[in-house]
């Protein structure tokens, strides 16, 4: 297994925190071992999702009681972290099982060359490709954001069957363009849908997975919804409800929690369409979000620091359950340490299917079945890579047994925070002149990972 870390052991023992823990190797707890034949799966991941934006997770302005049903299906995680503060690196690392920066994706992949921070890199194994290996048949709908050309579009990573939009953000939910540009496809067909990009998505999910009833096959859906990002732009009829409910609640804040409502509902219906096809009880669920939520557009990270583009825990610690009938105990919770890219591992276990060795990712499948599953030996990296006022450098964290060091923006002062005491990130214990023992052991480790994901190209050839 390829590790970005330096291993101290006498630093890292706890990180796990109290999640129930594997007397087997993650990597070879394969579906069978778990009691079963192959799961469906569905992966969820949504945009830009702050920590506090669930009625789950203390939200009390909003209803979604569909991802509420989830959380009450299976297991909740108090600590899952995306692996970057903003979307391409976080989407690279899910699909990847790899530190984003180690796959050429230190940042986000833009249409234009001079915004454009990554190339995915050319010999990196996606999760799509494994699962084909183990018999699937495998379908993104909604948001690629890994590449807008051959060889980087769904189709050619893997993907049998894409319906949705490869790039970015849009402009307009309804329009579907970015910087003008129809990025909306069917498979490498261009469509122009008519209707809001939220219930497309909820549409085209929902009608593959009816496809899939009598396929035969397990199938992988990789279901990634556009919302909550901006354009704050709910249906009309969603936006009237919350109003009508909460008419004291401030114009900007209920954009957003109407646009949030209006994804739930959606996510109900593809629920919906599991259960009417006979699917659900075999079906392993996971609902995350690429990073936390942009407070400037009214999102609440709850408890947490900041939001969306920091290294702070409001823009990396997100939202997170997993749902598998029969497998994975309703109403449980875990407060193990997990990241984005540990769900590629973990998804292989569930479905028996090889796992290359030279990921950084780890299965938490024994976690999720309720197995004792000892603490990881590992540091936890995070990078982002930027223009404007990061002038291309980067902005970096690391996370050792609940001790985080991070440099928000390039050229600041590295800040240093004891999340166990201090989850608000309050206190920064490096801004004295004394500074705990672990310090330089800390920004050591950083340096050296640094080092290394800078190695890696992110520019698309020919940049």
């Amino acid at each position: 297994m390829v590790r970005c870390t330096t291993t101290r052991r006498e630093f890292l023992h706890g990180l796990a925190g109290a999640a129930t823990v594997a007397t087997l190797p993650a990597s070879r707890l394969s579906a069978e071992q778990a009691g079963g034949p192959k799961p469906n799966i569905l992966m969820i991941l949504v945009d830009d999702l702050g920590y506090g934006d669930l009625s789950s997770y203390g939200a009390k302005d909003m209803q979604t009681p569909n991802v509420d049903a989830l959380v009450a299906a299976g297991m909740r995680f108090e600590s899952f972290y995306a692996n970057c503060p903003v979307c391409s690196p976080t989407r690279a690392a899910l699909l990847t099982g790899r530190y984003p920066a180690l796959v050429g994706v230190p940042g986000v992949i833009r249409t234009h060359k001079r915004n454009n921070w990554g190339h995915l890199a050319k010999d990196a194994v996606l999760l799509p490709q494994q699962l084909k290996a183990a018999g699937y048949e495998t379908a993104i709908v909604g948001k690629w954001h890994l590449g807008l050309a051959a060889p980087n579009r769904p189709n050619d990573r893997g993907f049998d069957h894409f319906h949705g939009f490869l790039g970015d953000m849009m402009d307009d939910y309804y329009k579907h363009r970015r910087h003008g540009i129809n990025y909306m496809r069917l498979n490498e067909k261009t469509i122009d849908p008519e209707g809001h990009a939220t219930d497309l998505f909820t549409r085209w999910a929902a009608e593959y997975i009816r496809g899939r009833k009598s396929s035969g096959k397990p199938f992988f859906l990789y279901l990634a919804y556009n919302a909550p990002h901006t354009p704050i732009q709910p249906p009309k009829d969603w936006l009237e409800k919350v109003r009508k409910r909460r008419g004291d609640m401030p114009p900007r804040r209920a954009g957003l929690v109407a646009l949030i409502e209006h994804m739930d509902h959606g996510i109900g219906q593809v629920m919906d369409a599991l259960k009417e096809s006979d699917l659900a009880d075999n079906t392993l669920v996971v609902f995350t979000s690429d990073n936390g939520g942009q407070t400037g557009v009214g999102a609440d990270n709850g408890p947490l620091r900041a939001g969306k583009g920091t290294m702070y825990e409001g823009g990396l610690r997100v939202p997170t359950c997993a749902v598998w009938p029969g497998r994975i105990r309703p109403g449980s919770r875990t407060g193990r340490v997990a990241l984005t890219m540990d769900l590629f591992p973990t998804l292989l276990a569930a479905a028996g299917a090889r796992c290359p060795d030279a990921i950084e990712g780890r299965s938490i499948l024994p976690t999720l079945l309720g197995k004792r599953q000892p603490p990881e030996d590992r540091m936890l990296f995070f990078t982002r890579r930027e223009g404007g006022r990061h002038k291309g450098k980067t902005a970096d964290a690391v996370i050792a047994a609940g001790w985080k060091l991070l440099r928000n923006l390039p050229g600041d002062k590295p800040e240093l925070y004891d999340l166990r005491n201090d989850p608000k990130e309050h206190r920064d214990l490096a801004a004295g002149e004394k500074k705990p023992a672990l310090y330089e052991k800390l920004a050591k480790a950083l340096a050296d990972y640094i080092k290394r994901h800078e190695a890696v190209p992110w520019q698309r050839p020919g940049d």
